[in-house]
């Protein structure tokens, strides 16, 4: 095994499968939900899973924030124990905030990308499903395994 601690604040990776569709329906599944009509918001609580299309994330709590037009999702703000997926490549981290009609999402504290046999660890990761490319940023740190190991 091989350990890099890269100088840099910032290194740009590939990350999921591009061309993920962010117009897809969004599935929530959780232990409970709390409504605020008053602020368009819904707060989803114990072992969150938002599912769209091939991404899927998880967390202990997940607030869903809707439009001005209380129309269709604005964002999501997943906190405790987030775990992301888009195959096939995961991240975990202890905030994140999905942008829906951007397709991005921002992944804080103590981030970790495995991509197969490696991994990149983060003080912040923004990752764009649509376009495939993620940037790690904070103190950079990558293990790569040499081929045959």
């Amino acid at each position: 095994m091989c350990a890099l601690s890269a100088p840099a604040q910032e290194a740009q990776v590939a990350f999921g499968s591009a061309n993920a569709d962010p117009t897809l329906p969004v599935e929530v599944t959780s232990e409970l939900l709390n409504v605020n009509q008053e602020d368009g918001s819904a707060e989803f609580l114990g072992n969150v899973i938002v599912i769209q299309g091939e991404m899927r994330l998880t967390a202990e709590r997940v607030l869903v924030i809707y439009n001005e037009e209380k129309s269709a999702i604005e964002r999501m703000e997943a906190t405790e124990n987030v775990v992301l997926v888009s195959p096939p490549d995961a991240a975990e981290g202890d905030w994140a905030e999905y942008t829906i009609d951007s397709g991005v999402i921002e992944m804080k504290g103590n981030v970790l990308l495995t991509q197969g046999p490696s991994v990149i660890s983060g003080d912040e990761m923004i990752a764009n499903l649509t376009t495939g490319l993620a940037t790690m940023t904070g103190r950079v740190k990558t293990i790569l395994q040499p081929s045959g190991n």
